[in-house]
């Protein structure tokens, strides 16, 4: 599913377009959509994160990795996304083939996320938003 076709979409807040792929920005979450074959790296990633790190700062956010196209992450680049991502609060996938389901499977085990995976973009956002009900500032 496009994130356009996504009831949600008109919660949009801002876009932003970066080397790797395509960023949307929510009040509490934002939904990446990660460009076909791109291996992802902390390397790679930093517009990104720069990215993030400004709109959300030190508040409590989720993610949700729309994985319409096949792409990889470089596992061992795990920590320092753990590391810099301390206040996400929430990490949904949504994969559309068996294959990214299983990859998701792997993935959990070196990434320290609360991560689900899911088959559809309304259900990740809706078990996001719910990770908002209460306050979403750390302490």
């Amino acid at each position: 599913m496009l994130l356009i076709d996504s009831k949600y979409y008109s919660k949009l807040i801002h876009k932003e377009t970066v080397a790797i792929g395509d960023l949307y920005f929510f009040e509490n979450y934002l939904v990446a959509e990660f460009n076909e074959g791109i291996n992802i790296t902390y390397e790679n990633f930093t517009d990104a994160k720069t990215i993030i790190l400004k709109h959300y700062g030190n508040t409590g956010f989720g993610f949700i990795a729309n994985r319409r196209n096949s792409y990889s992450i470089l596992i061992t680049d795990a920590p320092f996304f753990n590391k810099t991502f301390k206040n996400l609060k929430a990490y949904a996938t949504v994969t559309y083939s068996s294959f990214a389901s299983k990859v998701f499977e792997m993935e959990n085990h070196f990434f320290e996320f609360n991560r689900k995976n899911f088959q559809d973009l309304d259900d990740a956002i809706q078990w996001v938003e719910a990770h908002f009900k209460d306050t979403t500032v750390l302490v």
